[in-house]
């Protein structure tokens, strides 16, 4: 009100309500609390205001970089399946065990399928008295052997130490390394839609891009410390020496995978390897060689498991760990669908030279149903 007083009185004319302003921050008709409290309330300088506007993007910055790395780790920890491998048992009641080998085999765990987390509950059923049995539910083109040979010891030892009965339930596809796992079991019960076998070793595709550098005019030269240090080279012709070497490696894995066949199904290893050429058997002409016991669903596993033991009171208890697929099962797309569709470029070549010597001896099926 004072103020719009003044402003009043200026207008009007009136000098003895005129009000004049001073440059220590004082009117003429001040008391010294009120400029002092006028002072008070002075605009912050404008180096303070840069100085908070600077802070503040400081903290945005930290907090947005935190916050997104996080998110990073959490959502390729997510598409790597590398969650956790921890297994509880504590059910409070007897129970049948069911792990679920479902997806490719293998050793890095990605994918469906979580290689650490399958042998933890193997593990955890051997040291709790609570569990009475286990069922291994099958749904995979199988993978790499040392991962499926792994896997297939950890079934061993628990049938070893517990004496419980053991099943593998087959469902769509349970072939290779698949089959390798189930061959020691108690009872193998097949869907009878189910594709089993191909009983057989890989080491995969071994590309030779020689031809189509020299089309493109590139040259390669690889120093090596002997003439068979860089075989499986994509860019050098693999020899007969070098393949040689390569089939005594697929052989000595396939006379490991015939002999756990053969002493798993009670046969002998000459019948097996008539039957063991990698082909793929339906259910029904499992069933008639004898590589599996019967024909039925997950249910009818479990059904048979309680009859045949005395395990009606058993609840079912299953251990799996969910995770979903590699970012590069999900983005990529493989050399041979690029060689197929007859169109070549520098990145085509750049991806097969880089396969240069990665070569994974499995228990897999070519075929994926």
């Amino acid at each position: 009100m004072d103020n719009l007083e003044n402003r009043e009185n200026q207008a009007q004319g009136n000098p003895e309500k005129q009000v004049q302003y001073y440059a220590d921050g004082r009117f003429s008709n001040d008391t010294p609390d009120a400029a002092a409290s006028r002072k008070a309330r002075k605009p912050m300088p404008t180096w303070a205001k840069a100085l908070i506007i600077i802070g503040a993007v400081i903290l945005v910055i930290v907090f947005l970089a935190t916050g997104c790395n996080k998110m990073v780790k959490g959502f390729t920890s997510g598409l790597k399946g590398n969650d956790s491998t921890q297994v509880e048992t504590d059910f409070g009641h007897d129970y049948i065990g069911v792990i679920h080998v479902e997806g490719e085999i293998s050793e890095d765990g990605t994918g469906t399928y979580n290689h650490e987390y399958l042998l933890n509950s193997i593990d955890a059923m051997i040291d709790d008295n609570e569990n009475k049995g286990m069922i291994i539910y099958v749904n995979t083109p199988g993978g790499s052997v040392f991962a499926s040979d792994e896997l297939y010891l950890e079934v061993k030892e628990y049938q070893k130490k517990t004496g419980r009965p053991v099943y593998s339930s087959m469902q769509s596809q349970a072939t290779s390394g698949g089959y390798y796992i189930s061959a020691s079991c108690d009872k193998i019960i097949a869907n009878r839609n189910c594709w089993t076998g191909s009983i057989g070793v890989t080491m995969g595709t071994i590309f030779d891009v020689t031809g189509l550098l020299d089309k493109a005019g590139i040259k390669t030269q690889t120093i090596t410390s002997g003439k068979n240090k860089a075989m499986g080279s994509s860019t050098e012709t693999l020899t007969a020496e070098q393949r040689a070497i390569l089939q005594s490696l697929i052989d000595e894995a396939y006379d490991q995978f015939v002999g756990i066949v053969a002493d798993g199904r009670n046969l002998k290893e000459s019948e097996v390897r008539k039957l063991a050429d990698g082909r793929i058997y339906t259910a029904k002409q499992a069933k008639k060689l004898g590589l599996v016991d019967e024909i039925g669903t997950f249910e009818e596993a479990v059904k048979d498991m309680k009859k045949e033991y005395n395990l009606e009171d058993c609840q079912i208890e299953d251990f799996e760990n969910t995770s979903s697929s590699d970012i590069w099962s999900i983005l990529g797309e493989s050399a041979e669908n690029k060689l197929s569709s007859g169109s070549f470029s520098a990145d085509m070549v750049k991806e097969l030279t880089a396969l240069n010597g990665k070569v994974e001896f499995s228990y897999i099926s070519e075929i994926k149903k």
